[in-house]
């Protein structure tokens, strides 16, 4: 069994940074690859960046590319996700997901375990 807490969400204003965290406990074998997926009012979740163990990252979206940073902290089981220059689009709850496999994956019906959620709200 794995458990997932993801922090960080918060009201930001339009080009404002915030830095969420995913916090991984149980079997390490059960989150090898972690994926941060979002999920805006009225609209289907999509993936937004996956990073497996060894650190290799994926980006789901050319509108995250450059302005998000997924990255990996394997003493701490913690898997963050550095988002700058947020506009209104990037308002959603987002998500953390683990699965066992080491490959990473947009599809959400990939991933094994997931956390509550975090709000991020971008607004002026």
């Amino acid at each position: 069994q794995v458990q997932l807490v993801e922090s960080g969400g918060a009201l930001v204003q339009p080009g404002g940074s915030l830095r969420l965290s995913c916090a991984a406990s149980g079997s390490r074998a059960d989150y090898y690859a972690i994926g941060w997926f979002r999920q805006a009012p009225g609209k289907e979740r999509e993936g937004v960046s996956c990073i497996r163990s060894s650190g290799g990252t994926t980006y789901y979206k050319d509108s995250m590319k450059g302005r998000f940073t997924i990255s990996r902290d394997n003493g701490k089981n913690t898997v963050y996700l550095q988002m700058n220059s947020l506009t209104p689009e990037d308002t959603a709850v987002y998500y953390c997901a683990s699965r066992t496999s080491y490959a990473c994956s947009d599809n959400e019906m990939d991933f094994d375990y997931w956390g509550r959620g975090t709000q991020v709200t971008v607004s002026s």
